[in-house]
């Protein structure tokens, strides 16, 4: 039977949308599958693993009404590799998918589309948003890069998203910095909430912001958030965790303050980095009158020194950092000038960007 006949890019664009939560090796093999439905004419793709579920339309068909499942990364490999200008047909019969596609043919595995596991979504919704998916990314960009990274410390794997009257937060940790970011909502009057999304959910979002003309909105559900993009929806499980309370780790009095050009401190932070040691990634930066001086050295004895003129006229200071943390937040972050606030040698640092109080990053000291 033939179930489905599109173009090369009508097929491969909703399964690509799908595609990127799956695990090719799964401990339960349908979920290394796509399904593909199709109901009055509609196709419809769906992927998961259970924690995080994608849906999203397809090319229309003329086929009777079907369900099926197959491999979804083996099935846009395969739409990958031909030629854009390609046809493509799929035929079910006996369990098979049979691809074509001018004189190339496929043969795939497929499995019940009634053993195929989908999440519950709740029904009730605390909060709900709209915002422009080009301000959503640049939040995102600007704060995911912090997250953590399987931490022991389940609630720091995932980003928390924060709502209060008209104020959007997204605030991300791994314990050693931090980074927030905030966004005034039009016509939002929303209850104070929040919940932390993990981490696999944030950087496929982000992926998926691709039209920056395009709202999308945010749903957050009891133990669930939605997100609805067009013709996408994706339901993702939030940590059940306690966020740390950022507000106490945000500095309040350092006085060491200066502006820097964004591109002349990471390309001089880059540079030194060469000569870091690669375990732990020291760098130590000397506040003087007049100068900021980077220094990095590694265990051969090798050394690196980049100097930078900075409008600053107050106390010496001396303070030590893991450099991959100034890094991070210069390349995401694109501004052009950033401003530096310094305590003491023991005291965290505060980076924001002039005339923006909605961005702030803080970066613990490290003894070197």
């Amino acid at each position: 039977m033939l179930i489905l006949q599109a173009t090369r890019d009508e097929l491969l664009k909703p399964l690509q949308t799908v595609t990127g939560i799956v695990e090719r090796r799964h401990t339960l093999p349908i979920l290394s599958n796509v399904l593909i439905e199709a109901q009055a004419g509609q196709t419809k793709l769906l992927a998961t693993d259970l924690e995080i579920q994608i849906n999203t339309s397809g090319p229309a068909t003329n086929a009777e009404d079907f369900r099926i499942t197959t491999s979804a990364k083996k099935l846009q490999d395969i739409l990958r590799a031909l030629p854009e200008s390609a046809i493509i047909k799929l035929d079910w019969a006996d369990n098979r998918l049979t691809l074509t596609a001018g004189k190339s043919r496929f043969n795939l595995q497929t499995l019940p589309a009634e053993d195929f596991p989908t999440m519950n979504v709740a029904q009730e919704i605390s909060a709900r948003f709209d915002i422009p998916q080009d301000q959503l990314k640049l939040m995102l960009s600007q704060v995911q890069y912090a997250m953590a990274i399987q931490d022991i410390r389940y609630y720091l794997n995932g980003l928390l998203l924060q709502t209060e009257g008209n104020q959007l937060r997204l605030v991300s940790t791994d314990g050693h910095r931090l980074a927030l970011a905030s966004v005034s909502l039009e016509n939002a009057d929303l209850p104070k909430t929040e919940v932390i999304v993990p981490r696999k959910t944030i950087l496929e979002l982000f992926k998926q912001l691709g039209n920056p003309d395009a709202q999308i909105s945010i749903e957050l559900l009891s133990n669930q958030v939605r997100i609805i993009s067009g013709d996408t929806v994706i339901v993702s499980k939030v940590v059940d965790g306690k966020f740390p309370d950022f507000t106490r780790v945000i500095p309040q009095d350092n006085n060491k303050i200066f502006l820097l050009n964004r591109t002349l401190l990471l390309g001089a932070l880059e540079r030194a980095a060469i000569l870091a040691n690669e375990k732990f990634r020291g760098v130590r930066l000397q506040v003087k009158p007049g100068l900021l001086s980077i220094l990095c050295s590694n265990n051969e004895q090798e050394e690196a020194q980049e100097d930078l003129e900075i409008a600053y006229q107050g106390e010496a200071l001396e303070v030590g950092f893991n450099i991959t943390y100034l890094m991070d937040v210069l390349r995401n972050v694109q501004v052009e000038d950033f401003q530096l606030a310094f305590g003491n040698a023991n005291q965290s640092t505060l980076f924001t960007i002039p005339g923006n109080p909605d961005f702030k990053y803080i970066v613990m000291p490290m003894r070197i």
